[in-house]
């Protein structure tokens, strides 16, 4: 077995893992769920905050916030799940679209829309890791997703403007 292979499969372990964290117990209640999706999220800006740490400590630095952008859609999506992100739309104003029309996690679910209310579980640990990648590149930014149809996932990045 290869060590990319390797690789793959440890992550969808572990993410099935955190997934199963975030379902708890069916007595739970809303709020508690809220609670765990803050969990994962701050899981997943922990490891986007480590895992750019390392992949840009020999490059130079970006030259502007679109620069880093098409970094994290093309390098940092290319290492984490094997692909690019399939479009990158921004108004020039610090609003960013990413859009994964196959995202990894969904894409054993149904295209049916039974699965579309939890399918946002398989989804925030991204966006922590988003907002973590970010946050170490300099960028403050809030990250939610969009789920209209599944596998494809939006990734709404709102870059704060730092106060004069």
């Amino acid at each position: 077995m290869t060590q990319a292979l390797a690789d793959e499969i440890l992550l969808d372990l572990i993410h099935a893992e955190i997934v199963a964290y975030a379902n708890g117990s069916p007595s739970d209640g809303e709020e508690k769920k809220d609670t765990d999706y803050s969990k994962i999220e701050l899981m997943g800006f922990s490891c986007g905050y480590r895992i750019i740490e390392r992949s840009t400590k020999d490059g130079a630095r970006f030259k502007d916030e679109l620069d880093t952008m098409k970094f994290i859609c093309t390098e940092l999506w290319a290492a984490i799940y094997k692909k690019p992100i399939d479009n990158l739309r921004t108004n020039y104003q610090g609003t960013y679209l990413l859009q994964d029309n196959s995202f990894r996690f969904l894409n054993k679910m149904s295209n049916g829309s039974q699965y579309l209310e939890s399918a946002g579980k398989y989804v925030v640990f991204t966006c922590g890791l988003l907002r973590g990648a970010l946050s170490n590149l300099g960028i403050n930014a809030i990250v939610s997703m969009e789920i209209n149809t599944m596998p494809v996932v939006k990734f709404h990045i709102q870059v704060s403007q730092p106060q004069n």
